[in-house]
């Protein structure tokens, strides 16, 4: 695996608003994207964190081919729904402001939801969705992307990794917070394995004939694909596929945006035009809040005393493991791969904004 090197969540939150600045990115706005981005890495997700703060948000806005001012347009409007263009501008900006949004309605009419359209990537989805958790909400937050997957029986890439993320209030137990791809695996993984000079499982993606391979350069440099979630027809990929086609339809379908191939890949010089749904469920207008966290504590205790498989000593919860790596990570210092690192003070050095943040031991 990669070489990690630690360094104080507030340090690298502080450098990615003096990084985003540097492209005319307001304040307010570069710190939002800032905390989007090193939560992913808190949580264990280093393939939607600082690594790209660079690769994709700063070469966008430098090529402009994305706008540093997110200036956003009420499409349409109900008590419980919101249609918004995003303007082109930092989908971690349009999601904030739209789930914010969504929140507020849901606190008065107790369910909403908004769609937008031209936008750009918007980071981990289970950002969004969390913040519905302070309000004893329930959190949706899907998106789609550009074209890496192959629906079945296709041997071309047609659908986004369009993730879903659900997260759910709990008592004294970790929130329930999914948060998945509805591709095997992220890109992130095929490029990681490529560069290591390994293969990967079979299963993961295909060639550009149609055949699995475990070869990632195969998918990556060949014209192949990667395969949706449960890989092949035999193993029920048509399941991830339709998820995958079903999140295309509700954010863009939904908003306006666009579907499949027409959605922009990060370097493409035009507009992206990703598209995101969020929602916000108010638990309160269902059953008393009490009550609902108790079963939930209920539920995860049930899950994790199951009987185990031999060589297993846990059960896990879907976002526990991200939960405890904030715990760590919050203490040992923020994870960052060390390519990442060397990326951003090359091009920080080069725009005017040095790297100089000091690694911590992790200790």
């Amino acid at each position: 695996m990669e070489k990690m090197i630690r360094f104080r969540k507030d340090d690298l939150r502080d450098y990615a608003v003096r990084y985003m600045e540097r492209f005319s990115v307001p304040e307010a706005d570069a710190r939002i994207v800032a905390d989007v981005l090193v939560a992913a890495d808190l949580r264990g997700i280093p393939s939607h964190g600082f690594i790209r703060l660079h690769s994709y948000y700063g070469q966008r806005l430098a090529r402009g081919h994305m706008k540093p001012r997110t200036e956003m347009k009420v499409v349409s409007e109900t008590a419980t729904t919101l249609t918004l263009d995003g303007g082109n501008g930092l989908g971690q900006v349009a999601g904030h402001r739209a789930m914010t949004r969504c929140i507020e309605k849901a606190d008065q009419a107790n369910v909403a939801v908004a769609v937008v359209h031209r936008s750009n990537h918007y980071g981990i989805a289970g950002y969004y969705a969390m913040m519905a958790l302070a309000h004893g909400m329930i959190g949706v937050s899907l998106t789609n992307s550009h074209s890496l997957v192959a629906p079945t029986y296709s041997r071309t890439a047609a659908v986004g990794t369009n993730p879903i993320s659900v997260a759910v209030p709990s008592g004294k137990e970790f929130p329930f917070v999914l948060d998945m791809s509805t591709s095997t695996v992220t890109i992130g993984r095929i490029t990681l394995h490529e560069k290591m000079g390994e293969p990967i499982p079979l299963g993961w993606g295909i060639d550009s004939t149609g055949e699995t391979t475990d070869d990632p350069r195969k998918i990556l440099r060949s014209g192949g694909a990667l395969l949706p979630l449960g890989g092949t027809d035999m193993m029920s990929g048509f399941k991830g596929y339709g998820l995958g086609v079903l999140v295309d339809i509700l954010c863009a379908t939904l908003s306006g945006g666009l579907n499949l191939t027409d959605v922009g890949g990060p370097d493409e010089a035009r507009e992206a035009d990703v598209s995101h749904l969020f929602a916000a469920l108010r638990i309160e207008a269902f059953r008393p809040l009490a009550a609902f966290r108790e079963q939930m504590d209920r539920l995860a205790e049930t899950l994790r005393n199951l009987p185990r498989m031999d060589g297993q000593d846990r059960i896990y919860i879907a976002g526990e493991k991200e939960y405890e790596n904030v715990r760590q990570n919050e203490r040992m210092g923020v994870p960052v791969p060390e390519p990442a690192i060397v990326e951003i003070r090359k091009e920080g050095e080069r725009i005017g904004v040095p790297f100089d943040l000091i690694p911590v031991s992790g200790n």
